[in-house]
């Protein structure tokens, strides 16, 4: 058992018992991957395996799920909605590298400077973000050009304990994706033009960023190469440009 896998299982359990669930397609050679890195004693193997799926209110869930050993343990976790509706994207990144464990969880808004929809979906999950603050303290700084992406209700923090992990971050990635699923269940679709190309603006503009800067890049290129890296990033991890019809 990875430290990680517990998070996945748990997520493809509540999300089948609360959605409609059906698969979402990935692409040949994504579902799984697997390479040998390093040599002699510091030989080891690395694998990475996709899940996705996708409900009537949310056009892609997918989870990428790296396992490479105790100084190796990723899982990135998001859920980007339909373009007909306003929600957020749900995003949980779960890192553990050998200086120790990087952990991220929001609901990124669409719309960070629009009060009224920091009240919508930011204001009822801050109680959440300050019950974990004491035992999942601040994390430091992150690049300022990815603050427009986060909400006041992002939990980043670091530490050095498996213990933290399996504890107090598990929680907290529960309740998050719990208070998430309610507002999908809550949400009604967006029928005003206007609010329907924000809504897509703000999805692509998200997406361009989170591809062109994905942290997971230079391990990936590593492990399996930039062709491979560059087709999952852009036809699987990001791939709403390539899902869109060609606008004439």
């Amino acid at each position: 058992m990875t430290l990680y896998q517990p998070f996945l299982d748990y997520a493809i359990e509540l999300l089948h018992q609360r959605l409609e669930l059906q698969p979402y397609p990935i692409p040949e050679g994504f579902d799984s991957k697997f390479a040998v890195v390093g040599k002699g004693a510091h030989q080891s193997e690395v694998l990475t395996t996709s899940h996705a799926f996708q409900s009537p209110k949310l056009r892609q869930i997918r989870a990428a799920h790296v396992q490479g050993g105790a100084a190796l343990q990723v899982l990135n976790f998001v859920i980007f909605p339909q373009l007909n509706y306003d929600l957020p994207f749900f995003g949980g990144d779960l890192v553990t590298l050998p200086g120790g464990h990087l952990i991220a969880l929001d609901m990124q808004p669409l719309f960070r400077d629009d009060l009224d929809y920091q009240a919508k979906f930011t204001q009822p999950i801050l109680p959440i973000f300050e019950k974990y603050q004491k035992d999942l303290p601040w994390g430091g700084d992150f690049p300022e050009e990815a603050q427009q992406f986060f909400s006041p209700a992002f939990l980043w923090t670091r530490s050095k304990d498996n213990a933290v992990v399996e504890t107090h971050v598990f929680a907290a990635f529960k309740e998050y994706l719990q208070a998430y699923l309610d507002f999908v269940a809550q949400a009604e679709p967006v029928t005003n033009p206007e609010k329907l190309q924000s809504i897509e603006d703000a999805h692509l503009r998200y997406l361009r960023y989170r591809a062109e800067k994905d942290p997971a890049r230079g391990m990936f290129n590593r492990f399996y190469g930039p062709e491979w890296t560059e087709e999952y990033i852009h036809g699987f991890l990001f791939d709403l440009e390539r899902k869109m019809p060609i606008k004439s």
